[in-house]
């Protein structure tokens, strides 16, 4: 298979002519395939972690080096060094999955993949679980708390560790998110004479894992499970900066979340909206800005909680934080419209077809989103919200503020 991927980080003449991952099991060049042997014994440089480079033989004349560290600071340096030449690289199982081959595509570099059986293939046929009966998850340089975003009962998830620290943290994550009686077997070095399997309740989970694992969790428990737009407003720590449930669901439902589209939460306040925007699918992505900085940790200790911490924080004030961001799918201003430039900036950078959702509580607000929708059409609409509440010994309406919200879609050009 030969994938090349255009690359704005490292040059077309910048990467060697030919980069073969070889995929290497925990087995090593016992288990290694013959053309696997051939194409290893007959590289000129072999790439490698030092873990995979000492599993093979040595070979006289060949260059060996391991990748950079940090890689992502390292690899265009590495590819620009190595420009026109052809390499062999050794990775993990499956390459693509989870693994350098992914990585390397994503910089541009021209890829040939010659997997091995992959740790989740390994690791499903230890448990027995069909391909479509679970989830997989990588923590594999991410924080273990995207799990969570995967979490409801009766769920299967496999986990790629990190490391052997991994299921110990995995197991306080699920704890102290309401699924500490989920099940989780770790299985450790699968493939290899030393495989081992340890089983366990996450919230009496003790012992040590080898450094390679793959963790199995049968999900239990009470904790947040849903994906659908309006989590409680409780899920969320807030300093009354918060778009309500009901508000949030109606803002999503006209944003539209779609699979590998790029929100701008403008204004972002508790980052609820950025955050259920990527919790409706993993690749949809999230930049939150927001000016004040206690409000923008809180949205990253929401967006953890939560299970999507890869959210981008943007700590500024719009416009001028919008400057050089990547163009957005679909953009929702929560606060500072009225702000000279904000809506202006946020009309121009919408990709074609883009979405905007704008909420206003004051009448300047309203003023200006009128004006907005007289000179750009969209859809114009007021939210009033009623609660039920105690009047002394009855029950009657609490009403909520009522919020302006303008919604306009971009053409497509």
């Amino acid at each position: 298979m030969l994938v090349t991927i255009a690359s704005a980080v490292v040059s077309s003449t910048g990467v060697p002519s030919e980069i073969v991952v070889v995929g290497i099991g925990a087995d090593g060049w016992v288990g290694l395939p013959e053309p696997s042997r051939s194409l290893v014994l007959g590289a000129s440089v072999l790439w490698g972690g030092s873990r995979h480079l000492s599993l093979v033989p040595a070979v006289s004349d060949q260059s060996r080096v391991t990748w950079p560290s940090p890689l992502s600071s390292g690899l265009p340096g590495l590819l620009a060094e190595y420009a026109g030449r052809p390499i062999v690289a050794l990775a993990s199982g499956d390459p693509l999955v989870s693994g350098i081959a992914t990585t390397l595509l994503e910089y541009g570099a021209p890829v040939r993949v010659v997997p091995a059986i992959s740790s989740v293939a390994l690791a499903r046929a230890r448990m027995g679980w069909s391909s479509s009966s679970h989830a997989v998850v990588t923590v594999v340089g991410r924080s273990v708390s995207t799990v969570l975003r995967e979490c409801a009962p009766g769920r299967r998830i496999l986990v790629l560790s990190s490391d052997a620290s991994t299921p110990a943290s995995v197991a306080a994550l699920l704890t102290s998110a309401g699924w500490g009686s989920s099940r989780m077997t770790v299985l450790g070095d699968l493939g290899s004479s030393s495989e081992s399997s340890v089983s366990g309740v996450a919230s009496s989970w003790s012992g040590e894992s080898p450094a390679l694992n793959v963790i199995a969790i049968e999900v239990a428990g009470h904790g947040l499970a849903s994906w659908a737009p309006g989590l409680p407003d409780d899920a969320y720590e807030n300093d009354g900066q918060l778009t309500k449930r009901d508000l949030r669901a109606s803002a999503l439902a006209r944003l539209v979340p779609a699979p590998g589209q790029l929100l701008w939460d403008v204004g972002a306040g508790a980052g609820s909206i950025g955050i259920e925007w990527m919790r409706s699918h993993p690749t949809c992505r999230t930049i939150a800005i927001e000016s004040n900085p206690e409000r923008a940790a809180r949205i990253a200790r929401n967006a953890h909680a939560l299970g999507v911490p890869d959210l981008q924080i943007v700590e500024g004030r719009a416009p001028s934080a919008l400057g050089g961001l990547d163009a957005p799918d679909a953009i929702f201003i929560g606060g500072g419209t009225t702000r000279e430039g904000v809506l202006d900036t946020c009309l121009a950078a919408l990709k074609p077809g883009g979405r905007l959702v704008v909420h206003g509580v004051t009448l300047e607000t309203e003023v200006l989103l009128a004006k907005a929708y007289a000179d750009h059409g969209g859809e114009l609409t007021r939210v009033g919200i009623e609660v039920a509440a105690p009047v002394g010994t009855y029950t009657g309406w609490s009403p909520s503020r009522v919020v302006t919200q303008w919604v306009w879609t971009a053409a497509r050009g």
